[in-house]
């Protein structure tokens, strides 16, 4: 049995090499010019214009977790796709009441505005 999880294992030392070998062969090979343009902070490609530790309002993370919430329930998707031809009429109800309660969810967010920009 671990002997099955062999591929796994050599596509984690693949990818680690793969890593390691793309963040050190810029910094050990690469142009080392360090001008004063380039070690100036910028935010996607534009000189920053106020003070980086400034205020989010609230509404900003309020997205981000209702993001990561929904996103995290399709994960509950896949295991259900794989294992629906065995869990059969049970599966797909079950599956219906999943959608109901993050749809009553969504609904609920909605109307509450935080969608909102």
């Amino acid at each position: 049995m671990p002997s099955e999880y062999l591929p796994i294992l050599i596509l984690v030392i693949v990818g680690a090499i793969f890593a390691v070998i793309a963040l050190a062969f810029p910094a050990l090979f690469g142009p080392k010019r360090t001008t004063k343009a380039r070690l100036e902070p910028y935010e996607s490609g534009m000189l920053p214009y106020s003070d980086a530790r400034r205020r989010f309002p609230v509404h900003y993370y309020v997205v981000a977790v209702l993001f990561i919430l929904f996103d995290i329930e399709v994960i509950f998707l896949y295991p259900w796709a794989v294992m629906l031809r065995q869990l059969r009429l049970f599966g797909l109800i079950e599956m219906a009441i999943f959608f109901a309660i993050l749809l009553v969810g969504f609904v609920y967010v909605w109307r509450k505005g935080a969608l909102e920009w």
